[in-house]
């Protein structure tokens, strides 16, 4: 087995106001992962400000909540843990081992099994978040990053950005059963609600792969053009999927825009400018609302859905990454 974890300093809890607890439990939140400053800033989607910021373990990335929301769950990658975070008062609780560089990771249905992309040593490990342990190692592709489960929790998908592959883990056996190439650094890989679809991002490769999970073949490919701006710099990274069925939004990294696009045609409607160096987004409670963090403006950038249309820009730590929203 490898080296699943280190211990870290003890870790403190800054708040820009002493009613910032209150405040927060009537508004939703934003919790944003800022991978350069070590922290995660929180901002009330109400006032749309930051109200309080997180110390957390190192180079902190992709960010999930438990599934009843009471608990954040943080891949502090350069400190080899998955961090846990008790929503209550905003106090990390629990280190679980994660394998080394945990980048993404994926929740189970079941609330219990957690998949965690490490980078560095081309596995995924599954934690039991109840016992705390590390019940499999999973050999996939080279620099896996991307992950997610199916909303029946019968596959656990992992993009590996050398490989250029998104592996099928079967979470029955913990085996890896397919493989489906895509193009060049796949960089996030994101389910359709129902679990028909999966949608894969290739961030080199300039493309986002439609995959029908019946046969695991590529159905669709879709391509990106944005007048004025270069091709090589239209990177695709995060996806997210609007639950009626109708939107797709990819953020393009360094091209500095999202993605409209028609999820049922395949069509992209339009780009909208946000920060610089979109990563990743998430829909508020009503998904009336999109937020992407921009890792070089350090910033998030926020669409109103029904105007298509950028409303704010929030300033929050250094190089933005991960994102979530608790109603």
């Amino acid at each position: 087995m490898r080296c699943l974890t280190k211990i870290l300093p003890p870790l403190t809890l800054s708040l820009l106001s002493t009613g910032m607890l209150w405040n927060q439990a009537m508004a939703e939140t934003a919790y944003v992962s800022n991978e350069k400053d070590d922290t995660i800033s929180i901002i009330n989607l109400d006032t749309l400000e930051v109200t309080g910021t997180i110390n957390v373990g190192e180079r902190p990335r992709g960010i999930i909540f438990s599934h009843d929301k009471t608990r954040l769950y943080i891949c502090a990658s350069d400190s080899d843990t998955v961090q846990v975070m008790d929503l209550k008062d905003n106090r990390i609780i629990a280190q679980l081992p994660s394998g080394e560089d945990p980048e993404q990771f994926a929740l189970h249905p079941d609330d219990r099994h957690l998949y965690i992309a490490n980078e560095n040593d081309a596995v995924v490990t599954v934690v039991d978040v109840k016992t705390q342990e590390v019940i499999s190692q999973i050999d996939v592709g080279v620099e896996p990053e991307g992950m997610a489960v199916s909303p029946d929790g019968r596959w656990a998908l992992s993009t590996s950005e050398t490989t250029n592959m998104v592996h099928w883990i079967d979470t029955r056996t913990h085996e890896v059963v397919d493989n489906t190439l895509v193009d060049q650094r796949p960089r996030h890989v994101e389910f359709n609600k129902d679990g028909s679809i999966v949608w894969a991002s290739s961030e080199i490769g300039g493309t986002v792969s439609i995959i029908d999970v019946s046969n695991r073949q590529i159905s669709h490919k879709l391509n990106f053009q944005i007048r004025g701006i270069h091709p090589d710099k239209i990177q695709p990274v995060g996806i997210k999927l609007t639950d009626d069925g109708k939107y797709a939004f990819v953020a393009l990294g360094p091209a500095n825009h999202v993605a409209v696009v028609d999820a049922k045609t395949y069509e992209v409607l339009d780009y909208l400018l946000v920060g610089r160096r979109v990563w990743h987004m998430e829909f508020n409670s009503d998904q009336s609302r999109l937020l992407t963090t921009n890792g070089i403006s350090g910033d998030v950038s926020v669409i109103d859905i029904n105007r298509m249309k950028v409303i704010k820009s929030i300033k929050v730590g250094r190089y933005p990454w991960g994102i979530r929203i608790k109603p």
